[in-house]
């Protein structure tokens, strides 16, 4: 079976257009995050060995292979959201024909709520790392792709939001309320300094057109 990262745009969008629940809003979070490391590592590789910006070169090399590993993290996470949801599935299509299948079902749908609640969070998380690796590539970049900095933070800004979704549609079913707040606590953290590290990198890139 094909991986989704190794099919076209054309079979993921219209995979993602179909009736089927998997890709869903979760691999296309990912996919917001690995686009914004992607255009961060474009960013870099147009700087780097060019003359005129010299003075920054060792670090538009380090920042590309922060860049890299972070697309690579994110990019397989578009597999992992859609591997967390078939389990998710799979546990709500479990027996509840007595009352020891509906317990036992019960656990499983917990369980998995759990690995359903940390993917996204982890995707967010991953997000909000894009979003700081464009500020290096706004800051240091040649000015000729400083356009591309701008669109790999929103594209991460809009990952990141899309996974918080996920986030919260979770832990709204999770029994275990206190493994639940923990999360979305540890999620505003993370929203809370992207909302205001996005504007300020948006306006820096708007300023330098």
């Amino acid at each position: 079976m094909t991986e989704i990262k190794d099919k076209s745009i054309q079979q993921f969008l219209d995979e993602l257009a179909s009736k089927a629940p998997t890709p869903g809003g979760g691999s296309a979070a990912a996919l917001l995050g690995a686009q914004s490391a992607a255009l961060t590592s474009m960013v870099c590789n147009l700087t780097i060995g060019k003359p005129k910006y010299q003075e920054v070169d060792a670090d538009m090399q380090a920042l590309l292979s922060k860049a890299e590993l972070l697309r690579a993290t994110l990019t397989d996470m578009i597999k992992a959201d859609v591997d967390v949801f078939e389990q998710l599935m799979a546990a709500y299509g479990l027996a509840k024909e007595t009352e020891q299948e509906k317990a036992q079902r019960s656990q499983q749908i917990q369980t998995v709520l759990r690995a359903a609640t940390c993917v996204p969070l982890a995707c967010a998380k991953a997000c909000a790392q894009a979003i700081q690796l464009s500020q290096e590539a706004a800051d240091k970049g040649s000015l000729n792709v400083i356009s591309d900095a701008g669109v790999a933070v929103m594209s991460a800004y809009a990952g990141l939001k899309s996974a918080a979704l996920n986030v919260y549609i979770n832990t709204a079913s999770l029994k275990d309320r206190e493994f639940a707040e923990e999360k979305l606590a540890e999620l505003e953290l993370v929203l809370q300094a992207a909302d205001i590290q996005t504007e300020e990198i948006y306006q820096l890139v708007k300023n330098k057109l």
